[in-house]
């Protein structure tokens, strides 16, 4: 029976049905159609949706499977959560290598999306650190997949948006952490020329940087925000940090968008001058510093009833500076725009997928209430900046990419669409393939 479906950003709503798996060991199910698989649904467009199919949700295989404390080498099925990882290994003194901003995601979907995160200029992306996994095809084949030795099958898996076959478990190198503590320093800068020269001079000393923009300043003052480093804490506290609570909650969905014109700007001019001091440093855990959003719950309901449309994009080294610009003066000449506006420069170690988001150059992150035809011409107009830039568009975040732009910015699409599960498929595919 189909039932409506929705990814996190609660837009688009599709009808499609849904099968639950369990079994790693088990034969892929029966399905009419096309399917996809589906981990937390916690991408943000329509990658991890399938109107009119079946979705394969793996989150009942959540099981794992090995780990060495000695060597920090897990092996778990794809449904298990990073915070799951988290919970088990941080105690004993290992961490993940990558992470993206919320831990409530699945080993399957980090691999299906190459996720990266605040370390990018250091240790690359997610699939830089998977040793080797297992990909169920819907005619029942299995393959064992490591980087470099699979004829393609392993760079077409990492990064391909779940469309080369089920990914069942996977084995993961995670890092040595002192603890779970961090060293932070907090900065604030006042525009797009502070922020690049932070960003240098933060390269080399830092394994963690991030920005946040108020992503309405205009003038002298675009780009003007908090540039965030850090590094884990070696030294052995007196007074430790506690770990963070349950936090908030949003309990239901309002009528309207939390997030409008009323609301933004006066909240993006006391989020900038929340700090007295242009510079602040502290110890504190690392949940809060990887995932600020992960302390309210349900966040994605503040956006009402249409829910909202995330933009990310990277651009190129040599236009970042004045992409970037063009970019925030056209977001704050329409006055729509984000709470969180994440600004981050990606560094130069290629991804291991062919259709990996990440690549040298910088990156720009900011979510839109769904308003309608206004905030989907107000994407357009980004499209067209990013596209004369040389710039891509995520994937993983997006709903109404043109095909055109996909094509462009992934030019190993065509050798991708060989390892492609005829049985496979989801929004986006079929949408930048038209």
């Amino acid at each position: 029976m189909p039932r409506a479906g929705e990814s996190w950003g609660r837009y688009p709503r599709v009808e499609q049905r849904m099968v639950r798996l369990v079994d790693r060991d088990a034969a892929m199910p029966a399905f009419d159609g096309h399917a996809l698989p589906h981990g937390n649904g916690r991408s943000y467009g329509d990658s991890c949706l399938d109107p009119g199919g079946t979705l394969l949700h793996a989150r009942g295989l959540d099981r794992f499977i090995a780990f060495d404390p000695a060597t920090g080498i897990l092996r778990c099925e794809a449904g298990v959560t990073l915070a799951e990882i988290i919970e088990l290994v941080l105690p004993l003194g290992w961490f993940l290598p990558v992470t993206p901003g919320t831990r409530y995601v699945t080993v399957g979907g980090a691999i299906a999306n190459d996720v990266h995160g605040k370390n990018h200029h250091r240790v690359g992306t997610f699939g830089h650190h998977v040793r080797s996994l297992e990909l169920l095809r819907s005619d029942g084949s299995r393959r064992n997949l490591v980087p470099g030795a699979s004829g393609g099958w392993f760079e077409a898996t990492v990064g391909g948006l779940g469309l080369t076959g089920l990914v069942t478990w996977a084995e993961l190198q995670l890092r040595r952490v002192p603890g779970p503590y961090l060293e932070t320093e907090n900065v604030r800068f006042g525009n797009l020329d502070e922020f690049f020269a932070l960003s240098r001079e933060s390269a080399d000393r830092f394994e963690y940087s991030v920005a946040w923009i108020d992503c309405l300043a205009s003038g002298h003052a675009c780009g003007r925000g908090h540039f965030t480093r850090a590094d884990h804490a070696t030294q052995l506290l007196s007074k430790r940090p506690p770990a963070p609570g349950q936090g908030l909650a949003i309990p239901l969905t309002p009528p309207v968008s939390m997030v409008n014109r009323l609301t933004l700007r006066p909240f993006n001019a006391a989020y900038y001058w929340r700090q007295p001091a242009p510079r602040k440093r502290q110890t504190s855990h690392l949940l809060p510093f990887f995932y600020p959003l992960d302390g309210i719950r349900d966040w994605n309901r503040m956006y009402g009833p249409n829910g909202f449309l995330q933009y990310q994009c990277v651009l190129p080294p040599s236009e970042a500076h004045a992409g970037i610009a063009a970019l925030l003066a056209e977001i704050a000449k329409s006055g729509s725009g984000s709470f969180l506006a994440v600004l981050k420069e990606f560094g130069g170690r290629p991804s291991p997928g062919m259709l990996s988001f990440p690549r040298a150059g910088t990156t720009l992150a900011l979510d839109f209430p769904n308003t309608g035809d206004s905030v989907l011409q107000l994407l357009g107009r980004l499209d067209r900046i990013v596209d004369e830039a040389g710039g891509a568009i995520y994937p993983a975040k997006d709903a109404r990419m043109p095909g055109a732009s996909f094509r462009r910015a992934y030019p190993r699409w065509t050798d991708f669409r060989d390892f492609v599960d005829p049985r496979l498929s989801s929004g986006l595919w079929r949408r930048v393939m038209e």
